[in-house]
């Protein structure tokens, strides 16, 4: 079969298929499903039995020993916060982030839908160990939310997409610094010292100009990484904090890059061709020249997030949810439901979230100190408060973190589910019918 006929019937089509906007929630959601059909099966034990396995690393006395379903979350994990990391510091470089005029709406907006969800949950769950659960329902899962929004379409203005985006950004970096502040075990103050040595070599490497990936993964992940999975604060902090320090400049600017190019692809044109499949070696040496200065006009940081950007979405993500995602319902599915974990989790998610966001941006429009986007009507903001509370990904990350007890586990899982399946297609109905 010809190259081009295996492009156009598989490759193609499995290249759309990932790069649609759509997709990652879309097996995010039936690697969920998948989930709750295994734990509520003949195959629940060994469902919930294989993530217990243990798993170590190591050599010598210095080993590293956790279940599988640890390592998922926190190894798996880091590589998702990884990739955060880099979204939010492209945003601050050149998107949203970095005009404060049109960030000022998503930013404080994200803040509201963070708090408001917090203090509604310690309503219900003042003390006690279910009080460690208010962070829970803080949470915006960005693949959940952004799948529904994109599943719309031209239904809803492209600013719409660029709020919500920002919005869930401000959402993760707060959860990952609720994450490093209340939700640690007892820290070994000399692991975290070993940890933020490797951060400055990181920066300062940084700074010297070094762009090697290779480098900054190995000192990110043997060092920064290890580091931190040992000292007590939790190992995704790490992934923030790694990628903030991936170097965001180009070795050739795009002028000289344009120069570069006609030249090459001048000298490849008039060079002599071997009239087989094989390059000649000076076409060869034109290709070398060609990807050497293609490589240097694409920044590190970008070229990191356009390459793991899919994996997260289409590895990392489903394998968390199939680890985290499988509740088996059992005869008291109605005790659990209306639990005070479960109540506050949902309150938290459906008003909270809709209270939080919709509330300061109310306040912020009418005091002038921000504006609707182009496009923007109030119920386009209604829309993306109910979306906001789609927490799934986050907020069962945040459960494990939370609880030690396995029924309030339970518990706050039965409430996200409700929750993020009531705000999705509340948001997805909402903005269907609201005018661009």
């Amino acid at each position: 079969m010809r190259s081009d006929t295996i492009d156009k019937i598989l490759l193609n089509p499995i290249s759309r298929f990932i790069n649609n906007s759509t997709t990652s929630g879309i097996v995010l959601f039936a690697t969920a499903v998948i989930a709750l059909i295994l734990a509520n099966s003949p195959l629940q034990n060994a469902y919930h039995q294989f993530w217990e396995h243990t798993f170590s690393i190591g050599f010598d006395e210095y080993v590293v020993s956790k279940s599988l379903h640890h390592w998922i979350n926190d190894g798996l994990m880091s590589i998702f916060f990884f990739v955060i990391g880099l979204e939010l510091k492209k945003e601050i470089m050149m998107g949203e982030l970095s005009k404060p005029k049109n960030a000022v709406l998503p930013i404080c907006a994200g803040l509201g839908g963070m708090a408001v969800p917090a203090l509604l949950y310690l309503m219900l769950n003042p003390s006690g160990e279910t009080s460690a659960g208010w962070g829970v329902p803080m949470a915006t899962d960005i693949a959940f939310a952004l799948g529904i929004l994109y599943m719309l379409g031209d239904r809803v203005p492209v600013s719409l997409k660029v709020f919500l985006t920002v919005l869930s950004i401000v959402d993760d970096l707060g959860a990952v610094l609720v994450i490093a502040l209340f939700y640690t075990s007892d820290i070994s103050l000399t692991s975290l010292l070993f940890g933020l040595g490797f951060l400055v070599v990181l920066i300062g490497a940084n700074l010297l100009g070094v762009r090697s990936v290779i480098f900054y993964g190995i000192v990110g992940i043997g060092g920064l990484w290890m580091a931190f999975l040992l000292s007590g604060v939790h190992a995704t902090v790490a992934g923030i904090l790694a990628a903030l320090t991936i170097p965001a400049n180009v070795k050739i600017e795009d002028k000289k890059f344009v120069i570069k190019m006609n030249a090459l692809t001048n000298d490849f044109e008039r060079s002599t061709p071997n009239n087989v499949s094989l390059l000649s070696y000076e076409q060869l040496h034109i290709v070398d020249r060609i990807r050497f200065y293609s490589k240097a006009a694409l920044t590190p940081l970008q070229r990191l997030e356009h390459s793991m950007a899919p994996f997260v979405a289409f590895v990392v993500m489903p394998i968390f949810a199939l680890a985290n995602a499988g509740i088996t319902f059992s005869g008291d599915f109605a005790q659990n439901l209306f639990s005070n974990v479960s109540l506050g989790v949902i309150m938290g998610l459906i008003l909270g979230k809709f209270m939080g966001i919709v509330t300061i941006s109310k306040i912020l429009v009418k005091l002038k100190l921000a504006v609707l986007p182009v496009g923007f009507q109030w119920r386009h903001i209604y829309g993306t408060a109910m979306l906001a509370g789609v927490g799934f990904t986050m907020s069962l990350f945040i459960t494990d973190l939370a609880f030690i007890d396995s029924a309030y586990i339970l518990q706050a899982k039965i409430g996200i589910f409700v929750a993020s399946l009531f705000c999705g297609i509340g948001g997805y109905l909402t903005l269907r019918k609201a005018q661009t």
